[in-house]
């Protein structure tokens, strides 16, 4: 969603920025896990299909999605990659756009999954 494009939300643990298109690379290495399919209920995409699903995504009227960074990484160095940070995403789904307060979110933190599977 263009609304989110310019937000930036800091937390303790975790930065919050919106999905362009340099987290796709990483995000779709991520999507490649059958088990994340299958708990995310997504289909395998070519990286072609990925870039166009995150333009698109950018332009839903009724969705905010954001890329979930490590802070600790993300601020240990002027000049960090977003992409080398980047540990899950978050959507926002506004359910009722007369309501912006009303809405459904989904948090996926795909870098842990992956580390936990491999270990």
């Amino acid at each position: 969603m263009r609304l989110n494009q310019n937000t930036l939300l800091l937390g303790k643990k975790v930065v919050l920025v919106p999905y362009t298109s340099e987290h796709v690379p990483r995000y779709h290495e991520w999507m490649k896990s059958e088990e994340l399919q299958r708990l995310t209920a997504s289909e395998p995409l070519t990286l072609e299909q990925e870039y166009a699903m995150q333009r698109s995504w950018r332009e839903d009227a009724d969705k905010c999605t954001f890329i979930v960074l490590d802070a600790e990484k993300w601020l240990a160095q002027s000049g960090t990659s977003e992409e080398s940070c980047m540990a899950g995403d978050v959507n926002l789904f506004l359910t009722d756009l007369g309501d912006p307060s009303l809405g459904e979110i989904e948090v996926m933190i795909a870098e842990w999954y992956l580390y936990l599977q491999a270990s």
